[in-house]
This record gives C-alpha cells, structure tokens and sequence, in this order.
C-alpha cells in the first residue's frame, strides 16, 4: 500500500517537502515562512506586556496565547474577499485560529509566560491543502523564536515551552489511506482527518469527518498510523528549523 505512487509521484505515507524560511517578519519577536508543498504560510508571534481583560477581571495568574488566521485574497485560484470586505470573520477562519490557539496552547506554560500575551498571526500567501496543518507547524517554529527572544533579553527565566507541536492531514482517496493531501486529493477525498500531536507521542486534537460516506476501523487505524509517523517527520523538520542559525 504505502508504494502506491500519487499523481505528484510521492508514496501514500510520504509528507510534501517542507522548507523554513525563519526571521521572514522582521518586526515580530519570531516569525517563519512554512512552504510545504504548494502551501505557504507565514507564521508570526509578537508579544504584548499585558494580558486579557478576562484574566484581570478572574484574577487568573500567567499570561495567555491567542492565534488569527487569514487566506490572504490571492491564495487561492479565484480571489478570496478579505473578512474586512464581509464586516465579520469567515467561519471556517475562527475555527482554525481557535485549533491554532489550543494546538500552542498545549504545550505552552502559561504561567511561567509571565502577565503577558503570545499573539500568533497564520497568513496563507499560497493554499494547495492542508492550510491549518501548515500554520501549527509553522506557528511552533515562531513561537520558540519568540521565546528565545524573550529570554535572551532577560525577560524571561524558565522556557515556558513544554514539548513541541505539529500537525498534518490524512485522509481516504479513491479508497486508499493517504498522508498529508494535496489540494486535488484533499477535494475528492471521501475521509478527511486532521491530527495534532505533541513530541511525546500524545494527542491534542483529532478532527476526522466522512464527505458523504463512512469509514471503518481498519481505514482508522490506517490514517493514524500514516499521521503518527507524519507528525514524527515534521518535529524532526521543526528541530532542525530551529538549529538553523
């Protein structure tokens, strides 16, 4: 199964290649350019010496980490209109940002952050598949420059950063499991699945959904086997990224 060869020539466990392009926002404490594939995502973290309203108000102690996402208008093959032009924000890009949100959330101490904000901003310059999977990949990259930043000015003592985070997506095309799809295979996939997991092998989030058919257990199990040995793949990718003067 895994020697079937897809319509980009990879095996059906292989990931697109992936490249970081670090330090791409000049002006933000960490930033990177995630190009996986097709796809490419800039993820930027900036840092605000406060915290929430809430956090105040609740008297919660530690700082927080929030994410927003966009589809920058020429991602797409036909111009995506800004969420500006719509006066709100599209749906499927709060559901995103929210998972970006929890993905880093999970392995950030938030009380070792100290009272202020981690803000992830996840800008798509180029979409072929796997949009969401790109910005929580790329958006851990950011966020541990933002840290080393932090600390090498003294700001902080101990990494707040617990593990690392990636995620990638799965799915059944022409009935056969597929790691990390393509746009073309992303649109005709009767399984899509998304998973996020941390470096010790543990889940943070698994979303999976049939398009108008169903799957079984063995199909399951398939797709998180191709998506366990994905996410190992792309923290070893994160680590080198982060070598990387």
């Amino acid at each position: 199964m895994t020697d079937t060869v897809r319509t980009d020539g990879r095996r059906c466990d292989q990931l697109r290649p992936i490249r970081f392009q670090n330090h791409i926002a000049p002006h933000a404490a960490g930033s990177t350019l995630i190009e996986w594939g097709n796809t490419r995502v800039i993820c930027a973290a900036t840092v605000e010496e406060s915290v929430p309203r809430w956090m105040k108000d609740q008297k919660v102690p530690g700082g927080w980490l929030s994410a927003e996402y966009s589809m920058l208008p020429y991602s797409t093959l036909d111009r995506k209109a800004r969420d500006i032009s719509k006066l709100k924000l599209d749906g499927r890009s709060q559901e995103i940002q929210r998972l970006i949100g929890r993905s880093l959330r999970a392995v950030v101490d938030l009380e070792r952050l100290g009272a202020r904000t981690l803000c992830i901003d996840c800008d798509v310059l180029q979409a072929d598949g796997g949009t969401r999977t790109a910005s929580i990949t790329g958006a851990f990259v950011a966020v541990s420059l933002a840290i080393a930043k932090l600390q090498s000015a003294g700001l902080l003592n101990d990494n707040p950063i617990t593990g690392s985070v990636a995620a990638v997506s799965m799915g059944v095309f022409n009935g056969v499991p597929l790691l990390d799809l393509n746009y073309p295979e992303d649109k005709d996939a009767s399984v899509d699945m998304n998973l996020v997991m941390n470096d010790r092998g543990q889940f943070i989030e698994l979303q999976a959904a049939g398009e108008e058919a169903t799957f079984s257990d063995s199909e399951l199990a398939a797709l998180l086997a191709l998506g366990r040995k994905g996410i190992q793949e792309l923290i070893v990718a994160q680590r080198q990224a982060l070598i990387t003067p």
